[in-house]
């Protein structure tokens, strides 16, 4: 008899317990990023031409961030440093192609410790280091697809179903070099509105049209994910995160410290959790992406975490939150030491490598974008935007105003107007750098790739590698860059 009660026991117990772990509501979080879309590239953001129906529908269901900036304009130290949530030279990884020291702790680990089941599809490009903190991998090529999505559904299907879930989806698109795809042609390249600072020719037009096509395909699997989520029905505890880790692949844009390197969308949709069709202004930095995570699921973020928990602007898209975003620029193919602060007025920019022209990027020095400028350039023909990649030695002190200055085209750290706002800044930032322990070091990562072309200097042909011992012929990107 008693071991029958026992038994009876034990079952309501363990009954027990299952019903508390199928009760676990905390919501699944799934975080989307794009590769090289600047902020300025989705119809949601003001773009007339982008075919993006997926994220202007999220934008209307969900929260769009207006004043949402990343650390820095580089893929591999970008993703670094959210999935840290550190400034990337905190990250022991602050250069393109560097792997994380296996000792920095990363936020899906402690997602995972804290019950969240974990995976991982698409680019990567951090090493091995924090793939610990995955249970499911998916991020090899040609499994992925060209643009690096084919395996974001099968990743949602093959999850546990007793588990709330972490998906850190990563594109290759919109990355160079560009390839045919589903949604090729789908933008018209007399239909392209050309910044100023780059040429109004026709290889320029075709080349962001292409690049544009890349950025449908995004926008599309983003589409699918929702339809296998309401298959599922997951969508309404699931909270979606949809950003880029840097800037458009082009000149003055990739690798700067202005907004079109450093400013990136952030959609935000939860059906359950969150109010629709909001608006956010205030200052948010990708620093702050992994302490929301952990707010979300519960787990209190650890303190060596540089970055702070926005959930209550989520909550409530009115609050105010950071007064300053800041953000760096350290070596991505050529030698460089930049560091920023911005306001939501102001912009400053400090650069310890002045000596230097800022072109930008390898793969956008190779490009037609590019060639269209040099040919300009030769012609005598550049207006002042698109002079100012070519200018060397640059100012060691940028200073933009941003209202009416959207491009930060006008710099002015010379002028008289303006002096209390800089100084502010000046110090702003020199109290950052003593805080996150920043320096200069006097030999820095020389050029890897020559500017005037894109191409490999002699010194990678020889040895066959990158900073970091990632090889630059065998990898599993679109590009090396």
């Amino acid at each position: 008899m008693k071991s029958i009660s026992f038994i009876f026991v034990l079952l309501a117990l363990l009954t027990a317990n299952n019903f508390i772990y199928a009760q676990d509501n905390r919501p699944n979080i799934i975080m989307i990023i794009a590769d090289d879309i600047g902020y300025e590239d989705l119809g949601s953001y003001g773009n007339e031409i982008a075919v993006t129906p997926v994220t202007d529908r999220i934008a209307t269901e969900g929260i769009k961030f207006s004043n949402f900036f990343l650390t820095t304009s580089s893929c591999s130290p970008s993703r670094s440093s959210i999935i840290s949530g550190r400034y990337p030279h905190n990250t022991g990884a602050a250069e393109l192609h560097t792997e994380m020291p296996e000792q920095i702790l990363t936020f899906p680990e402690l997602l995972k410790e804290a019950g969240y089941f974990t995976g991982q599809s698409g680019k990567w490009h951090m090493g091995p280091t924090p793939r610990k903190g995955f249970d499911l991998i998916y991020d090899k090529k040609p499994q992925i697809g060209d643009g690096g999505e084919d395996y974001w559904v099968p990743l949602l299907k093959e999850r546990p179903k007793d588990k709330p879930f972490f998906l850190w989806l990563a594109a290759l698109d919109a990355h160079r070099p560009w390839g045919e795809n589903e949604f090729s042609g789908a933008h018209n390249p007399e239909d392209v509105n050309v910044p100023p600072f780059l040429a109004n020719a026709v290889a320029t037009k075709k080349d962001l049209a292409n690049y544009y096509d890349e950025i449908t395909r995004f926008d599309h699997y983003i589409g699918l994910v929702e339809e296998e989520l309401e298959r599922q029905g997951q969508l309404e505890n699931t909270i979606i995160f949809i950003l880029s880790d840097n800037g458009r692949p082009f000149p003055r844009s990739k690798t700067r410290l202005i907004d079109s390197g450093i400013k990136s969308p952030l959609l935000v949709k939860w059906p359950k959790g969150l109010k629709a069709g909001l608006k956010v202004d205030a200052l948010v930095s990708s620093i702050d992406l992994a302490p929301t995570f952990l707010d979300l699921a519960g787990v209190e973020p650890p303190g060596n975490f540089q970055g702070k928990s926005f959930l209550t602007v989520l909550k409530n898209p009115y609050m105010p939150f950071r007064n300053y975003v800041f953000a760096e620029h350290n070596w991505h193919d050529q030698e460089a030491h930049e560091r920023m602060v911005r306001t939501k007025d102001y912009l400053y920019i400090k650069n310890n490598r002045s000596q230097y022209a800022n072109p930008g990027p390898a793969d956008s020095n190779a490009s037609d974008s590019y060639a269209d400028l040099k040919k300009l350039r030769d012609q005598g023909k550049l207006n002042p935007a698109q002079a100012d990649i070519f200018v060397s030695p640059r100012p060691n002190e940028e200073f933009y105003r941003i209202d009416g200055d959207a491009f930060q085209l006008l710099n002015r750290a010379t002028a008289t107007e303006g002096k209390e706002e800089l100084d502010l800044l000046r110090k702003a930032l020199e109290l950052w750098s003593i805080e996150t322990d920043d320096s200069v070091p006097q030999n820095l990562t020389q050029d890897w790739y020559d500017i005037e072309t894109g191409k490999a200097l002699d010194i990678i042909r020889e040895r066959g590698e990158m900073p970091g011992g990632s090889n630059a012929l065998i990898t599993t990107e679109k590009g090396p860059f």
